[in-house]
């Protein structure tokens, strides 16, 4: 497949995940990555599980290149400097004023590159009262309102994956998207800063809107209510999960894949607002049901009824699905010391055809002598 941003590149001085995970985005698309680490160590997401190439790590960082540099030394601060001046794009995820101390503050990199466009990811922004807080997922999930729609009301405890860190990753490479564009109209770069706190509110807009147009606030419950959405235990152990939406031709298709056709006359389920007001009850009703087939025998039922549904994958099991394979999701290639390195592909296809072609995340420095030797031929050429 083309790399439509084969000719951006970008320089990362990222870590953990928001700044990994935005310029990771482009990489897929094809732009130029490289990222900055520091010596000896790297990112901190490397030895998240010991060593320096944690599946933590390499989750967000294929498709770059690796080059270590200490800018608080004066060579390597230059060469860094070097990296900028042929840079399109630059990426930080660091605290306000730490950039500035590592000579990757924005005035000392718009002065080398005019053109450059500037990211800037923090947890709660550039100003106020909470600009200087420390920031992790669960603490912007949690500042955004966004938690409380994830956590189970009993026994509340912090559930899924790092959402708002990947969230703000998607966001700031769609800001970025946008900036080059502009800059190929007017030739002027842009700072862009993005926060979690603000990625996550919009994320989190549905919640919102709720509130300032009818007052209410929404709990974990209120989506998959109004959705009729359910997950229910086969008689293996495994789950599927159905989404009925709004049209009534599911909750008929339901019925007849289940054998439940008497429900259609209880008045507690007989209409859709009647059913989002009793899906506890009709939840009681189903589960014992769901228990008597395989997920399996479930899955062929429901698609006879034309029933939106899907076996509820977990990780070993999704992507060996028929129509996963089909669209060859996961994609594989070597690396020459880790080995073999499978992850998920982009999920665009430019003119019908995805790129299946992947790069694996760098060890550390893996490209050092290589980018340093192309900076000195462009200095001395």
């Amino acid at each position: 497949m083309v790399k439509i941003l084969r000719n951006i590149r970008v320089v990362e001085l990222g870590t953990y995940i928001t700044g990994p995970a935005a310029s990771m985005h482009l990489a897929d698309l094809g732009a130029d990555v490289i990222k900055v680490e520091r010596p000896g160590t790297g990112d901190p997401f490397r030895a998240f599980k010991g060593g320096l190439y944690s599946p933590h790590f390499q989750t967000y960082n294929r498709n770059k290149r690796s080059i270590a540099l200490d800018t608080k030394k004066a060579d390597d601060l230059a060469l860094f400097h070097e990296l900028i001046a042929s840079a399109d794009v630059f990426v930080q995820n660091f605290r306000p004023g730490v950039a500035e101390r590592l000579g990757a503050g924005e005035d000392a990199l718009r002065a080398i590159n005019p053109g450059l466009i500037y990211c800037a990811i923090s947890g709660f922004g550039r100003s106020g009262p909470s600009r200087d807080r420390p920031a992790y997922d669960t603490v912007a999930q949690a500042a955004s309102g966004y938690l409380r729609l994830l956590t189970p009301p009993a026994n509340p405890r912090v559930i899924g994956p790092a959402i708002a860190d990947a969230v703000t990753g998607q966001y700031a490479a769609l800001g970025i998207l946008a900036a080059i564009i502009e800059r190929g109209e007017t030739g002027k770069g842009r700072r862009l800063d993005i926060s979690m706190l603000e990625a996550m509110s919009h994320f989190n807009l549905d919640s919102f809107t709720h509130y300032y147009s009818v007052g209410e606030v929404m709990g974990p419950l209120s989506r998959p209510t109004v959705s009729q959405s359910y997950t229910f235990e086969c008689s293996d152990g495994k789950w599927i999960a159905i989404h009925l939406s709004s049209p009534q031709k599911f909750w008929d298709g339901l019925l007849q894949a289940t054998g439940q056709q008497q429900l259609a006359d209880d008045p507690r389920f007989g209409e859709r607002l009647q059913r989002i007001d009793h899906q506890d009850e009709l939840i009681e009703v189903m589960t014992p049901v769901f228990k008597t087939c395989t997920r399996d025998e479930w899955c062929a039922r429901l698609l006879a009824a034309e029933v939106p549904h899907s076996p509820a994958y977990d990780s070993n099991e999704a992507l060996e699905d028929p129509q996963a394979r089909h669209l060859q999701i996961a994609v594989s290639a070597d690396h020459p010391e880790m080995g073999r390195f499978t992850t998920v592909r982009a999920p665009y296809a430019f003119d019908g055809e995805p790129d299946l072609a992947v790069m694996p995340p760098p060890v550390l420095d893996e490209h050092g002598a290589e980018i340093r030797a192309a900076l000195k031929r462009r200095k001395s050429g």
